[in-house]
């Protein structure tokens, strides 16, 4: 825990993280002074770890201003390329499926917002 002088008495602070980060992360902590407590997840808590982990990067990636977005989007592209070895699918075989998917259903080149749908009865 680092501590703080407030109002004249050191305080312990501890920052509860509980999210999967980069191999080097715990390193540049410690090099920081800080004191990182970690553990390595079993095989479905990695894959579940990467789920959460790709939802957070998106985010961060939607609220990106446009000087960071780059950065985010690696970001999101290094989880969804752990996400996939984790779950012993081929890179390759991805790029394949988002490619099929292009020809099929098209891209998002053309900008189309889709606002609604009547149904005939």
């Amino acid at each position: 825990m680092r501590q703080q002088i407030i109002a004249g008495q050191a305080v312990d602070f501890r920052w509860s993280v509980k999210l999967l980060v980069r191999d080097q992360i715990p390193d540049i902590i410690a090099a920081g002074g800080g004191r990182p407590s970690t553990r390595v997840l079993d095989h479905a808590g990695y894959q579940a770890a990467l789920r959460s982990k790709l939802l957070e990067e998106a985010q961060e990636a939607e609220s990106a201003s446009d000087d960071q977005l780059a950065s985010e989007l690696a970001d999101v592209l290094g989880v969804l390329r752990a996400l996939a070895e984790a779950h012993d699918v081929k890179w390759e075989d991805v790029e394949l499926l988002a490619t099929r998917k292009r020809a099929e259903r098209g891209g998002f080149g053309r900008r189309i917002f889709l606002e609604h749908v009547d149904q005939a009865p």
